[in-house]
C-alpha cells in the first residue's frame, strides 16, 4: 500500500509509536469498564451512563497527562492524552450493543 502523503509504501499504523498503542489499549478497557458501571448505576437514562463515562474517559485521559507534567513524572504528551479518549470511546462504543 503506498502512503498517499509521502508516496512511500507502507502501513499508516506500523507509523505509530507502541507507547501511542498502549495508551489506545488502556482507553479500550478504561471505556469498557467505566461504560459497565455506568449503565449500572444509572440504569434508567441511557445517555447520561454514556455522557458521564465519555466525560471521565477525558478527564482521567487528560488528568494523568496533566499529573506528568506538573510532577515531572513521566513525559507529558497531549497525543497519549488523545489516544487513550479514542480508545475511551471505542471501549463506550463496544458496550452500547448490550445496552440497547
Amino acid at each position: 500500500m503506498t502512503d498517499i502523503y509521502s508516496g512511500k509504501t507502507g502501513s499508516m499504523f506500523k507509523k505509530i509509536k507502541p507507547d501511542k498503542w498502549r495508551h489506545f489499549e488502556v482507553g479500550i478497557l478504561m471505556g469498557l469498564i467505566l461504560q459497565f458501571f455506568s449503565w449500572k448505576i444509572f440504569t434508567d437514562n441511557f445517555w447520561l451512563s454514556v455522557a458521564i463515562s465519555a466525560i471521565i474517559v477525558i478527564a482521567v485521559s487528560y488528568g494523568f497527562e496533566l499529573f506528568s507534567k506538573i510532577t515531572g513524572k513521566g513525559t507529558y504528551d497531549f497525543i497519549d492524552a488523545v489516544a487513550s479518549v479514542i480508545g475511551g470511546i471505542i471501549g463506550i462504543a463496544l458496550t452500547l450493543p448490550f445496552q440497547l
